[in-house]
């Protein structure tokens, strides 16, 4: 039987072996080629995220990050090679995913997301994958999601463990009804100071990914309004049910003045 979609028989020889699960098939397979998902990050996080991303055929990948190649970081960052060290990781990145998979359309902006320019960047994209380092572009992207309407993957790591959350703006609760606030400098060790296990960002990338992909194709996610805990020490993986707050400033249901209050 003939597939009477736009593939070329090298589309269906690439994505053969997710087109034939019946969650995807044809049409699924062309949701994601219109597709349109932005990687903030493309450090140890998203390099599993958007590599996953480009080899199913997203056609539409941006890439946020405003680092460049450092030795230490191609201990996880699988992304990028020793022949990339001092580039930029959007430079270093988009070359890898255009040759992983020459149909999808690179976006690369080498820049770091603040309060100012944080809509205007994530405004184009219907799916946000979020792999920063630091809590305070967290707060920033999820606020940006929220404002936008635009679903959030959000996930950190450090030494042997990992979280993820997938927020539904308007459904679900956000980041920011988890962490409300920025902590005190120095009271959240890094990556830098407490070590991480390069195997634990390929894993909490790739289910990021997974999930990102779950919303590109409008399947169900369940793991949506839940905390994911992965703790790669004792191989668990363990979800949590957050609730929407409703004093919360990004996506509360009260009244501006009485969350002010709060």
């Amino acid at each position: 039987m003939s597939l009477r979609l736009p593939f070329s028989e090298a589309d269906l020889r690439r994505y053969s072996r997710q087109m034939i699960l019946p969650e995807v098939g044809g049409a699924g397979q062309a949701r994601l080629r219109q597709a349109r998902v932005l990687v903030v990050g493309a450090g140890g996080l998203g390099s599993p995220v958007a590599l996953y991303l480009a080899a199913a055929g997203v056609g539409t990948l941006g890439l946020i990050d405003s680092d460049r190649v450092e030795l230490s970081t191609l201990q996880r960052q699988i992304l990028h090679g020793t022949k990339s060290l001092d580039l930029p990781k959007v430079a270093s990145a988009q070359a890898r995913l255009e040759d992983l998979n020459p149909d999808v359309r690179v976006v690369p902006r080498e820049l770091r997301l603040d309060r100012d320019n944080a809509r205007e960047v994530l405004a184009p994209y219907d799916v946000v994958v979020e792999g920063s380092d630091n809590l305070a572009t967290k707060l920033v992207v999820n606020d940006a999601c929220v404002a936008l309407g635009r679903p959030l993957v959000a996930a950190g790591i450090l030494r042997w463990d990992g979280q993820i959350l997938v927020v539904r703006p308007g459904e679900t609760a956000c980041y920011r009804c988890v962490y409300r606030r920025e902590a005190p400098e120095g009271a959240v060790p890094t990556c830098e100071a407490a070590g991480i296990l390069g195997p634990v960002a390929g894993v909490v990338g790739s289910l990021q990914a997974v999930e990102a992909l779950k919303v590109c194709l409008g399947l169900e996610t369940a793991a949506a309004g839940r905390l994911l805990l992965y703790d790669g020490a004792m191989a668990e993986l363990r979800a949590i049910t957050v609730r929407r707050d409703p004093a919360c400033p990004a996506c509360g249901t009260q009244p501006a003045e009485e969350r002010a209050q709060g």
